[in-house]
């Protein structure tokens, strides 16, 4: 696998090695061993999967500390612009996002590292999202940002009359109404 670096540390995209033929393809979509190498010592807990339609946009979400997730995310069929948010006080990057598109065809993957709020809108008319996490989902924890925050300025790809956002999408505060539950210089995989 290939690691690209972004333009916040730690955040970074995987491009899997693909072996293709005349029958399909095969890549070893998550390895421990060089997962853990290559970006970090990680254990995942827990993979989720989501379809969506064109417009649906789920986000920006986080899990307040102690029940803080990294993610390892992905796209099986379709595409989405899939969005991360440094939500760590005291951070050069603090407030800043980084985007990629992922696609069935592209394969690639991003990992959200703790800290972070995460998103993604649908570009295609449908996908299939799949991704993995580094601690349980708690409720009780959840936290979001405003998809439209306007001090984010995130280009979602997508016109906004056809954004599709669930009930608790719609009422979350923007960024500077928010006291961050994460601060920089604290190591969040204790």
């Amino acid at each position: 696998m290939e690691v690209i670096k972004t333009d916040i540390e730690d955040v970074v995209i995987i491009k899997p090695k693909v072996f293709e033929d005349a029958r399909g393809y095969f890549y070893e979509s998550y390895s421990k061993r060089d997962f853990d190498k290559q970006v970090r010592e990680i254990t995942f807990v827990q993979d989720n999967e989501s379809k969506s339609s064109y417009g649906v946009l789920r986000g920006l979400h986080y899990q307040k500390w102690p029940f803080a997730q990294s993610k390892l995310v992905r796209v099986l069929r379709g595409r989405v612009l899939d969005v991360a948010v440094d939500l760590r006080l005291g951070s050069p990057t603090y407030g800043k996002s980084v985007a990629v598109e992922l696609s069935g065809d592209n394969r690639l993957m991003f990992f959200i590292p703790r800290g972070f709020a995460h998103g993604f809108a649908v570009l295609s008319d449908e996908v299939v999202f799949q991704y993995k996490c580094d601690n349980f989902y708690h409720p009780e924890s959840e936290g979001g940002i405003a998809w439209d925050d306007p001090d984010l300025a995130i280009d979602w790809q997508l016109p906004a009359d056809k954004v599709i956002l669930s009930e608790r999408d719609k009422k979350h505060p923007r960024l500077k109404d928010i006291e961050s539950p994460f601060h920089f210089n604290v190591d969040l995989y204790q």
